[in-house]
């Protein structure tokens, strides 16, 4: 199976299938998606992050169509159904859904109306009536009265023999392609409110009358709709028209206009209606689903990515604040590596004489722990607290910096914290988590929980597994494409790293422990447990800044420092010589230095890692700062400009914090003056904007905002060729149906099936 699943891959995704095949083989070999990317350019044709990861998960959905695969050719053995021609079409099936399709009439399945009418020894009515030759229905049903199997006149027999017609027109596999093709191109999702829930689901109001084509329907209105019908508030249907649906029926089994064609006419609509349209509404509803779930964790895991990748502000003493009211601020003094110094309360927003009580504690810390930047949670008390600690300190010295504290309780109360800081309360942690932030985003936010941190859309109604799955790649993208400080960081970060996980990254720490700091990256073979090739995949995402050797410091992966030395013995110079000096650089050749194992893209690599050595990749951190005149909800006005910093993108438009404890939305029709599609091509979590108030609703506490030159005004789409259609059908099920390649012989094996086949052709 494997050959055909790399051609089949190479030609969805147009990546050669060598390219492929090489992938396929590195995973199966234990290496990680970050390692494969980075470090094995020669054997993939240079394949990204993405690419790699998308090939992944592609051979991971067809491992498992290959699992119900055998699965179906199992029990379609076992019962006696299987022929050399069934088994044909069911391994040349490409997708989940014609899978299902084949097997639908030979799944064991509970009595049905059909089987029950079978049982009355109504088949070979049945058959007759399909024939349609204009033979009279009372007539031939009369020859099927039986009173013993409750067949007493002559409308039970034909009702039994219209069900089992029904029943294998649902099954026929022609048939349920052609209905799910019109579900798929021309159904409509329609919601209603549910009777005497308007009040009680006020929230859902925008869809108690609302009816939108399911080809065209965006994610984030699947779920919310979803949602409301999840809690009782919504009734949700999913049909096209009927009128196509039972013409595409009657043209395909209506032969004549007889009293036995009327028949097979009744049977048809029974079919559609109680069976046909039920099974496909079902079928688009996962579709949907599948199709919301896929954008909304794309839209995550893109937030999360600009959240994680944050700038940070360095190894610098900072005095964290976690704000509060009357329950006064938590303040914690840290090192430059974020280790906790000393911690205290302050209660500057009580009265006055506790206020210079706190002046004096503050400016205190700052002179006995040096400190070179204060960070203020952005929860409640936050700007309150920020303008108090300006009146106290000078900012142009000691920079006063808010951060956002979504998921610092969630760390707070971990096991993670406590661990850390058993003896210390919920508060302190949480300051301190606020300080950690300001100096390494990355490093802290890796405790939490992604679905915590605050940036995502609907998360709670996605696929949880798909969504575990789509975060935990993106940390463990943003933390090797950084690199750690193998001698500075925690353990939590080293699970992430590319070979380890959670045992790894303790016996690694427990080692720098016991054994100090590492001074070169071959002591991690000492590591207990660090075999081989965890070394191989984690020893190129660690740095060791000021080691004894100092490609030790670079992304240079410790297989290639033997390329390296050789340069620099080539031109007579040291590697640390290759690394300072540009000039010597330019005079080398890579063509001189390929071999079987290192193709030009790593020595490009190792190039641009001699010229800036485990350079961070983040951006430079810029201080930022809110109106100072605007700190409530109330203080805001329509009309205002106003800094603020995006704190969640959306398919609908972007969340910013202006500094009033409510994020405001710009709409996507008020992103920028030009038409846009996606928001996330304009605006990324944490990035600066300045945006103009338009309405505020304090009492729903609801912020209008746009980032538009002239506000309110919607800008308008350019005009394009209309696209043509293609199918909302996610995951595995999804296939082109232009270039959907014949399907085979249909699996028809016992009399009534095959005469049903023959007379649905005529």
């Amino acid at each position: 199976m494997y050959s055909s699943h790399i051609q089949s891959i190479s030609n969805e995704m147009d990546i050669a299938p060598s390219s492929i095949e090489a992938v396929r083989q590195l995973l199966e070999e234990g290496a990680t998606v970050p390692f494969i990317s980075r470090y094995r350019k020669e054997a993939t044709g240079s394949l990204d992050e993405v690419a790699v990861s998308a090939i992944r998960d592609r051979l991971i959905q067809l491992k498992e169509m290959d699992t119900r695969r055998e699965a179906i050719l199992k029990s379609l053995e076992q019962n006696g159904h299987l022929t050399e021609e069934l088994k044909a079409q069911v391994e040349a099936t490409e997708t989940m859904a014609q899978l299902e399709d084949i097997y639908l009439p030979y799944r064991p399945k509970r009595r049905t109306r059909a089987t029950i009418a079978r049982e009355k020894g109504l088949e070979p009515l049945a058959i007759a009536l399909l024939d349609q030759d204009g033979s009279d229905p009372n007539t031939l049903a009369g020859n099927y009265l039986n009173p013993e199997k409750s067949v007493q006149s002559v409308e039970d027999a034909l009702s039994g023999a219209r069900d089992i017609i029904a029943e294998t027109i649902n099954e026929d596999q022609g048939t349920r392609e052609k209905i799910r093709d019109l579900f798929f191109d021309r159904a409509v999702i329609t919601s209603k409110v549910v009777s005497g829930k308007k009040e009680e689901g006020v929230k859902y109001k925008d869809y108690f009358e609302w009816e939108e084509p399911v080809s065209s329907v965006p994610s984030h209105r699947i779920l919310a709709m979803r949602r409301g019908e999840k809690n009782d508030m919504l009734s949700l249907s999913i049909a096209p028209s009927p009128e196509p649906a039972i013409a595409i029926l009657e043209d395909q089994f209506i032969k004549g206009n007889g009293p036995d064609s009327e028949q097979v006419r009744m049977a048809a609509h029974d079919a559609y209606k109680r069976l046909l349209s039920r099974s496909m509404e079902t079928e688009v509803r996962v579709a949907l689903k599948e199709k919301a779930d896929t954008e909304a964790i794309r839209v995550f895991a893109d937030n999360l990515r600009q959240l994680l990748l944050a700038s940070p502000l360095g190894a610098k003493r900072v005095m964290g604040i976690d704000p509060g009211f009357r329950t006064g601020c938590k303040v914690v003094c840290l090192d430059r590596q974020g280790k906790l110094l000393h911690n205290d309360t302050i209660y500057p927003h009580t009265s006055q004489r506790q206020a210079e009580t706190a002046v004096q504690i503050v400016t205190q810390f700052c002179r006995k722990f040096s400190m070179e930047a204060i960070a203020v949670g952005n929860g409640t008390a936050g700007r309150e607290t920020q303008a108090f600690l300006k009146e106290a300190i000078d900012a142009n010295i000691i920079p006063i910096i808010m951060v956002n504290e979504s998921g610092a309780s969630i760390y707070s109360a971990s096991e993670i914290a406590r661990e850390e800081f058993p003896d210390h309360d919920l508060t302190v942690r949480g300051a301190v988590s606020i300080g950690r932030r300001l100096i390494d985003p990355l490093s802290e936010l890796v405790k939490i929980d992604p679905k915590s941190i605050g940036v995502g859309q609907y998360q709670h109604d996605v696929d949880q597994f798909a969504l575990k799955g789509s975060l935990d790649d993106v940390v463990v993208s943003c933390v090797n494409g950084v690199g750690v400080d193998i001698n500075r960081t925690s353990v939590q970060l080293l699970t992430y790293v590319s070979g380890l996980g959670p045992q790894l990254a303790k016996n690694i720490v427990a080692y720098r422990d016991e054994h100090g700091a590492f001074t070169d990256r071959k002591a991690l073979k000492k590591v207990k447990r660090l075999g081989p090739k965890a070394f191989e995949q984690c020893a190129g995402f660690l740095r060791i800044k000021d080691g004894e050797n100092p490609l030790d410091a670079s992304a240079v992966h410790p297989e290639s420092y033997p390329v390296v030395k050789t340069m620099g013995e080539d031109l007579g110079c040291s590697v640390s010589d290759l690394m300072k000096d540009a000039g010597l650089r330019k005079k080398i050749d890579l063509s001189r230095y390929v071999n079987d194992t290192v193709g030009l893209p790593t020595l490009t690599d190792i190039m641009d890692e001699l010229a800036k050595p485990g350079i961070d990749p983040r951006e430079p951190f810029e201080h930022f700062s809110f109106d100072e005149n605007v700190s409530t909800i109330q203080d805001l006005q329509p009309g205002m400009k106003l800094p603020g910093i995006v704190t969640n993108v959306t398919n609908f438009g972007a969340f910013v914090d202006v500094g009033v404890h409510q994020d405001g939305l710009v709409h996507i029709s008020q992103l920028c003056d030009r038409f846009v599609k996606t928001p996330s091509d304009v605006v990324n979590v944490q990035q600066k904007v300045t945006v103009t108030v338009m309405e505020v609703d304090i009492h729903r506490k609801r912020i209008a905002l746009s980032m538009r030159n002239e506000p309110g005004k919607k800008p308008q789409p350019k005009a394009k060729k209309t696209p043509q259609k293609k199918p909302i059908r996610a995951g595995n099920q999804t296939k082109n149906r232009k270039t959907a390649k014949p399907k085979g012989p249909e699996p028809f094996n016992n009399p009534f099936t095959e005469a049903f086949r023959k007379a649905s052709k005529q």
